[in-house]
C-alpha cells in the first residue's frame, strides 16, 4: 500500500507508448505533465469552469496511478504511459496554452476524493464524441459550462459526491518502497503498512492468517502471515518484505479494493477498519459495533437464525441476540462476546454475501454510502479532518469554489 497520505510528486516519469512497448521514459515536473497534458486533451477556447473541472481530473487521474504505483508494482520504471487506451495524452516537449498553464499553477496540487477515501480518484475521462465513458466527457463539461455550470457542478454531474481536496503536501519521492527489506523485529510506519495490506488480502485469500493486532511490530504472527502470502503468490518464502514483496503486496492490495477504478471500494482513513483489536461484548459503543451491527444486519437479511437489529453502535441486548444467533449458526462457541474468531466468521460470510451484491444500494447502504458518499444515516458520514490529513489547509476559500481547501 503507498503512503496513507496522498502527496503530489515534485517529478513523474512519462512512458512515451503503451506498457511493454520498447519506447522512450521522460521525466518531468509534475506540474509541467498537467500543463502538457491539459493542453494536449482539452481545447483553451473553452469556458474556464470546463477547463477547471478537466484539469482537477487529469491532476486526479494521474495522482491515483502514482498512489497505487499501478505500473512500478508491476516492475515497471514508469509512473504513467502517454497511451490514451490506458492513461492520458502527453506529448513530449509541445508549447503549452498560457491560459491553460495559468489554470494549471493554481490546481496542480488539489484533486478528487470520495468523502472518507484517502486515494485519489481514479477520474478517468473521455472526449464524449467520438469515445464515451463512465467519467467525464470532456465536450460534454464544455455543454455544461455554457449553461452556467460552475467547475465543482460539473464535476459532480460526472462523478457524484467527491470532494476536492486543495494544497496537497508535495514531496520528491515516487516509491513507496522503504529502501530496505522489513523483518521480524522491525517496528514502525512501513510494518503497519505491511499488516494492514496483509489483513485486507487475507478476507480476499482467507489461507493467510489474520494479524489481531495492527501494531507495527514485526513479530511471528505476521512473518507467519508474510510467509502464507508469499507461497500463495509463488514468491521467494522467506518471511521478508523485500522490494518484490513489498510491491506483490500493494498490487494486490489496490486489486482487492479496486483502488484503481473509478467505481473503487476505496481506501478509508482507518485502513484497519474491518480489522478487529480488540474483543467486542455487551455495553461497547462506537465504530467497531457500528461495522458489526451492519455485518449482522446484512447477515439477517439471507439467514432467518439471524434477528435484524439496528444500527446504533451500542452492544446492547438486540446486538447480543444476534451475535449469539451467528455464533450458532456458524459452529462456535455461543458466548455473546466478538472475539477474533466470531469477527473474522461473521466479516467472512457478510463478504460473501456483498461481494456478488454490493453495488445494489437497497442491499447494501452502508457500502453504498462509502462508494457514493451519501450516507443512509449521518453517522456514517466520515470526512477528512486536518488530523487525518495533515497537509491540507482547511481554512481560506474564494469566490471559485474550487479553491476552498475540501470541498463537499
Amino acid at each position: 500500500m503507498p503512503p496513507v497520505i496522498p502527496y503530489v510528486p515534485q517529478r513523474i516519469t512519462v512512458h512515451l507508448g503503451p506498457p511493454n512497448s520498447d519506447a522512450e521514459n521522460v521525466t518531468v515536473s509534475f506540474v509541467d505533465y498537467v500543463k502538457n497534458v491539459a493542453s494536449s486533451e482539452i481545447y483553451p477556447t473553452w469556458e474556464e469552469s470546463a477547463l477547471r473541472a478537466n484539469i482537477l481530473a487529469i491532476v486526479s487521474f494521474a495522482l491515483n496511478r502514482i498512489y497505487t504505483e499501478w505500473y512500478r508494482s508491476r516492475g515497471y520504471d514508469y509512473d504513467i504511459t502517454n497511451s490514451t487506451a490506458y492513461d492520458q495524452f502527453f506529448v513530449n516537449g509541445r508549447s503549452y496554452f498560457e491560459n491553460v498553464a495559468r489554470i494549471v499553477d493554481d490546481l496542480f496540487n488539489d484533486y478528487l476524493r470520495r468523502p472518507g477515501f484517502v486515494e485519489p480518484l481514479a477520474a478517468k475521462f473521455c472526449n464524449g464524441t467520438t469515445v464515451t465513458c463512465e467519467g467525464l466527457s470532456q465536450w460534454g463539461s464544455q455543454n455544461l459550462a455554457l449553461q452556467g455550470y460552475n467547475s465543482v457542478q460539473i464535476i459532480r454531474s460526472y462523478y457524484g459526491n467527491v470532494e476536492i481536496v486543495g494544497n496537497a503536501p508535495v514531496a520528491g519521492i515516487t516509491s513507496s518502497y522503504p529502501g530496505n527489506p522489513i523483518r521480524r523485529g522491525a517496528t514502525g510506519p512501513g510494518v503497519v503498512t505491511i499488516q494492514t495490506e496483509l489483513n485486507r488480502i487475507s478476507q480476499s485469500y482467507p489461507a493467510i492468517p489474520k494479524i489481531p493486532a495492527v501494531d507495527g511490530i514485526f513479530g511471528a504472527r505476521t512473518e507467519a502471515a508474510v510467509r502464507k502470502f508469499q507461497e500463495i503468490f509463488n514468491l521467494d518464502i522467506d518471511g521478508i518484505v523485500g522490494r518484490a514483496t513489498w510491491y506483490a503486496l500493494v498490487r494486490i492490495y489496490v486489486a482487492v479494493n479496486s483502488l484503481a477504478e473509478l467505481r473503487s471500494q476505496g481506501q478509508k482513513f482507518y485502513a484497519n477498519s474491518w480489522a478487529l483489536s480488540d474483543p467486542i461484548e455487551y455495553g461497547d459503543r462506537g465504530i467497531k459495533v457500528e461495522h458489526l451491527q451492519y455485518m449482522l444486519s446484512v447477515l439477517a437479511a439471507y439467514i432467518p437464525q439471524i434477528p435484524a437489529l439496528t444500527v446504533d453502535g451500542i452492544f446492547g441486548p438486540a446486538t447480543r441476540a444476534a451475535v449469539l444467533a451467528a455464533q450458532q449458526r456458524f459452529g462456535l462457541p455461543q458466548t455473546g462476546v466478538v472475539n477474533f474468531d466470531t469477527w473474522n466468521e461473521i466479516y467472512d460470510q457478510y463478504s460473501g454475501i456483498e461481494t456478488t451484491s454490493w453495488r445494489d444500494p437497497e442491499d447494501f447502504p452502508y457500502t453504498n454510502a462509502i462508494l457514493t458518499g451519501t450516507p443512509p444515516r449521518n453517522r456514517f458520514a466520515r470526512t477528512s479532518t486536518m488530523t487525518q490529513f495533515p497537509g491540507a489547509d482547511l481554512s481560506g476559500g474564494s469566490q471559485d469554489p474550487v479553491r476552498q481547501e475540501v470541498i463537499r
